[in-house]
């Protein structure tokens, strides 16, 4: 049986290592140059978290994590308004949390595939008809499974379902992240995960290996055009936010290695279509409020390689998948626009303080579980039960 996979991202990867341990032929082909650096820092739970256990992944996964013991948040002039233990998170998912750099994530299931699977950069999908993937290298594939794991604005979404207009539900904002080096804010940044404290917009701040610093940006705008110099656009929109914000914008790297997007969902009717299916953001982007896309995208690639296992044939496995999984990501997605966007992001004063509060009482014992448990699904199911 033949998989030809379009995109060599988390859930892509995830995918493809499943199937070539139940004795696929995989093909995995991406329109990047090659592995993407850009990337923010993920909180890595729940799910995912579950998947790759079951795939043996773990050791790895802690080994390529970033170590962070404080959760803070600043004020303009740089000063502390709350900090907590960052183990508290972990402690409320039992353990089961890491804190990694996305694009080590995925290097970490790219290296669990080498050799074992065929992977093309530089080379999308052009065409699907009749069982056949046409590339655009001038190959053709024959398939018994296509898969669309490229992301929010999906080629194989829009060639077996239609153009993608009807399908991202944009959230009113627009994010970027980049890497830069800087001793003097590395220093204030390490061992830490530091947020600003402001309505409306948001720079995060991390300390890397080497002296590097991640930061990640995201803010609130009608207008979801795109701009054509990314870099200008976040110089201007997050000027004026202190010594640390400052630093870090006169050090923004030029626009071609800064990720930027919009903050959206993809909410799309169907996921499958006789042998051409979705998973991750292409089937179901939570966007970054909802914090959870990188392990629902392991997750969900993991349940689907097992319902195929199980299925008579892929039709029937796939219509399994989706069956099951939709359920899952629909609660998340739906919690990040009712309840999560206005506290990730407050437009209000009164939510800017009721979070600070509820940081703040995570120190109570008890009290982390309760204020962590509006993350993870309703009635959440463990991987092995959606799988089984």
């Amino acid at each position: 049986m033949r998989a030809v996979i379009s995109g060599a991202g988390i859930a892509g990867l995830a995918l493809a290592n499943r199937l070539h341990h139940h004795g696929w032929d995989v093909h995995v082909v991406d329109r990047a140059p090659g592995p993407r650096a850009q990337g923010y820092m993920i909180d890595f739970f729940g799910p995912g978290f579950e998947a790759i256990i079951a795939m043996g992944l773990e050791p790895r996964l802690r080994e390529l994590a970033s170590p962070v013991q404080e959760f803070s948040y600043i004020d303009d002039h740089g000063r502390t308004t709350v900090s907590v233990d960052y183990a508290l998170f972990a402690k409320a998912v039992d353990g089961g949390m890491v804190s990694i750099m996305r694009p080590a994530l995925e290097r970490l299931l790219r290296e669990s595939t080498a050799g074992a699977i065929d992977l093309r950069y530089g080379t999308a999908v052009d065409r699907i008809a009749d069982g056949a993937v046409e590339l655009s290298d001038a190959t053709t594939l024959d398939a018994d499974l296509i898969i669309g794991a490229d992301g929010v604005h999906s080629g194989v979404r829009s060639l077996t379902f239609g153009a993608e207009r009807d399908d991202l539900r944009y959230l009113g904002m627009q994010t970027g992240a980049f890497v830069f080096t800087d001793p003097t804010v590395f220093e204030q940044v390490r061992g830490r995960f530091v947020l600003t404290e402001t309505l409306n917009r948001q720079l995060g701040f991390y300390g890397l290996d080497g002296g590097r610093v991640a930061v990640f940006t995201v803010f609130r705008t009608a207008d979801r055009t795109l701009p054509d110099d990314p870099r200008a656009a976040l110089r201007r929109t997050f000027a004026g936010m202190g010594d640390l914000a400052d630093r870090a914008l006169a050090q923004c790297p030029p626009s071609d290695e800064i990720y930027y997007d919009q903050v959206a969902q993809t909410v799309t009717p169907r996921w499958t279509d006789g042998r051409v299916a979705l998973v991750g953001d292409a089937a179901h982007a939570v966007s970054l409020v909802a914090g959870q896309g990188a392990s629902l995208g392991v997750a969900g690639a993991y349940v689907l390689a097992e319902r195929l296992r199980a299925a008579s044939s892929v039709p029937e496995g796939l219509a399994d998948y989706e069956r099951r999984w939709r359920p899952v990501v629909t609660d998340v997605q739906e919690a990040a626009r009712d309840r999560v966007t206005e506290w990730f992001v407050p437009t209000r004063m009164t939510t800017l303080l009721l979070r600070r509060w509820g940081f703040r009482a995570m120190r109570l014992p008890g009290l982390d579980k309760i204020l962590v448990g509006p993350l993870l699904p309703k009635g959440h199911r463990s991987v092995a039960e959606l799988s089984a």
